[in-house]
């Protein structure tokens, strides 16, 4: 029997295991509570990829504090692991220190999992009970979840736009200028760390010549992707100066690979990775993309291209999550690039399920998932994952 405070508990762990989103990918993000005599004595969540898991960091919070948690009870957002990874069993941890029950929000589906770390502690005599707050757990980890059921990587779009869907402008000078303020910009590389691929079209390499990197840096850098058809690449851009920092891959045909072979050559010699798709036979070339990407282990990729890249991810049905950042403005005429033109070729309309809205500073960021990504990542009709949350102002 699940009691009020029983979530009350696990919705505190989950809000643990977010702290770790953005440091713990490819890993799922995991949090931990354990309570005894209605009293937190250890709290811990899945820091670093490669660190300890989240019931370790937990158990290990129990000694600081300089409380037995001989007989308590753990809340655990994801089934504790059985297996010898980078870090021991966890299941072994719990074990030994003689937890008398272990709520989980929900089974851990990766093949090394699948219910066994749920069945050792059944059968070491723990009570274990599974499923609650088990949409949100979902939510919480949907890309690792995506990538077990179906092998394919997580794509989020993302983009900042004015109130009248203008996303670049210049001024008078041509010197191009921000949209979205500065809290906003750095939420964007919070994402970046998120991703293990970021993606962006040859267009907005020539207009901004952006790094694609996240800054500041933590833990594996993400790989970074230019959509360049016919090669039009410059060779003096940053993307190229900095290959020794991350990998820079160019994804293009084989029509222009093959007649531009010095530049394949040329961009080769600088560290440059050039994945030439092939004729696709009516196929869209970004499914190729995304296979390629998926048999790599890449489980999320981040794409930050204009209005024509972004639209083509949409038209595809190749989106899984959407984030907008919306700024207090209207460009007029002096906004250069729309977001609405190209995306008015869409065959269907999109809608978002699950969506937040957060504010940061003055600019809104509004995100939510597509009905695919909630098909993909159900498991049971009675998954509801029909969430609308205003996050408060974030205040930095």
């Amino acid at each position: 029997m699940v009691s009020v405070q029983d979530e009350k508990y696990m919705q505190m762990a989950l809000r643990l295991a977010r702290r770790g989103i953005g440091s713990v990918e490819p890993n799922p993000a995991v949090g931990a509570i354990i309570i005894k005599a209605n009293q937190i004595i250890g709290k811990g969540w899945h820091r670093k990829f490669g660190g300890p898991h989240a019931e370790i960091n937990a158990l290990e919070n129990c000694q600081t504090l300089g409380v037995k948690p001989g007989g308590a009870t753990m809340y655990v957002t994801l089934e504790p692991c059985s297996h010898h990874g980078k870090t021991g069993p966890c299941t072994e941890a719990i074990i030994s220190a003689g937890l008398a029950k272990v709520f989980v929000a929900t089974t851990d589906p990766s093949e090394h999992a699948t219910g066994k770390g749920i069945e050792q502690l059944r059968q070491a005599g723990i009570e274990v009970q599974i499923g609650i707050c088990e949409p949100q757990a979902k939510l919480l980890n949907a890309p690792f979840f995506k990538f077990v059921f179906t092998g394919k990587c997580w794509v989020t779009l993302k983009w900042a736009q004015t109130i009248d869907g203008k996303v670049a402008w210049a001024d008078t000078d041509g010197e191009r200028r921000w949209i979205s303020n500065e809290m906003s910009r750095r939420d964007v590389h919070k994402l970046r760390r998120r991703a293990q691929a970021i993606l962006v079209g040859i267009n907005t390499v020539i207009a901004d010549d952006p790094l694609l990197t996240a800054r500041p840096s933590r833990g594996k850098k993400a790989t970074r992707i230019v959509l360049d058809s016919f090669l039009r690449i410059p060779l003096d851009c940053q993307l190229l100066a900095t290959v020794d920092q991350s990998t820079v891959m160019i994804f293009t045909s084989q029509n222009a690979a093959q007649a531009n072979p010095h530049v394949v050559e040329e961009l080769g010699a600088r560290g440059a990775e050039v994945f030439a798709y092939p004729d696709t036979r009516g196929r869209s070339n970004l499914h190729c993309l995304l296979d390629e990407l998926s048999s790599r282990g890449i489980t999320q990729l981040l794409v930050e291209g204009g209005p024509t890249v972004l639209s083509s991810f949409l038209k595809e049905n190749l989106a899984d999550e959407i984030i907008v950042y919306i700024a207090p403005k209207i460009f007029g005429m002096q906004g250069n690039v729309e977001i609405t033109r190209p995306m008015a070729g869409l065959w269907e309309s999109v809608g978002l399920n699950s969506v937040d809205i957060k504010r940061l500073g003055d600019d809104v960021c509004l995100s939510g998932l597509t009905q695919k990504a909630i098909d993909e990542i159900s498991t049971s009709p009675e998954d509801s994952f029909e969430v609308y949350t205003i996050s408060e102002p974030v205040n930095e």
